[in-house]
């Protein structure tokens, strides 16, 4: 019965979603061309909240469990387990104060309305994941940027997504550049658990009524062993990430 309503549940989303990223795509353009970079990066959070909230229509549910004392005033690598696209517009609104930047693939930088505009003026870095060295010197300029620039980098070290929410093995090469290129970078591990959840059904329909937590663990500081930040890092996000039921 619940996969039957998720069907014109669904629609109605997609319909909601598609439109939010037509309006706020000339918002974007005003922001940035005649305000600057303050105003779109404000116009890139709203643009999130409301994608977030467009999922309450799914009975989606959010918690965003920070408790953490986070500084603004110096860089950030956030790391994060990867479970579907509804990961990012939380972690945009919930962390807009550290001005998060993304390594994403090459495809999402052209022909999306709002996400495409964002994704190459708003500081994130493009990567081909064919071509390593490409992305790893793209990562590097992210790496230097939010050095330079104090802000944050997010990282998702699985690499693709966790379609039943079971945590897979770190690639690490991407997270060590960082760390070497914003040595003075905060490390902010998260565990994201349920929203694999909202792909249950595959592309469509959504999955109905699911309950998405977020957890920002202890910061960790880089202290020049690599290795063992990488270690602790993955073993704290992963010992917060519910079995899939």
């Amino acid at each position: 019965m619940q996969k039957v309503l998720a069907f014109p549940l669904s629609a109605l989303y997609l319909i909601l979603f598609g439109l939010t990223l037509l309006l706020f795509h000339p918002i974007q353009w005003v922001c940035f061309n005649w305000f600057g970079y303050n105003a779109h990066r404000m116009s890139v959070a709203l643009l999130n909240l409301t994608l977030l909230r467009c999922t309450h229509i799914l009975g989606t549910r959010y918690s965003f469990n920070n408790s953490q004392d986070i500084p603004t005033d110096r860089p950030a690598i956030i790391v994060l387990n990867h479970q579907s696209m509804h990961d990012i517009p939380p972690i945009i609104w919930f962390m807009r104060k550290h001005h998060p930047k993304f390594v994403s693939k090459k495809e999402l930088g052209k022909g999306i309305p709002s996400v495409s505009y964002n994704l190459r003026h708003g500081g994130s870095v493009l990567i081909n994941r064919k071509d390593s060295r490409q992305s790893l010197t793209e990562i590097a300029k992210l790496g230097s940027y939010i050095e330079k620039h104090k802000r944050s980098a997010v990282i998702f070290p699985e690499g693709t997504r966790s379609k039943t929410g079971e945590p897979k093995k770190f690639h690490t090469t991407g997270l060590k550049v960082l760390l070497k290129k914003a040595p003075t970078a905060i490390i902010i591990p998260i565990s994201i658990n349920n929203s694999w959840k909202m792909l249950k059904y595959g592309k469509f329909p959504y999955g109905l009524c699911n309950h998405i937590t977020f957890e920002v663990h202890k910061p960790l500081e880089n202290n020049g062993d690599v290795e063992l930040l990488i270690e602790k890092v993955e073993e704290t996000i992963t010992q917060a990430i519910i079995p899939s039921t």
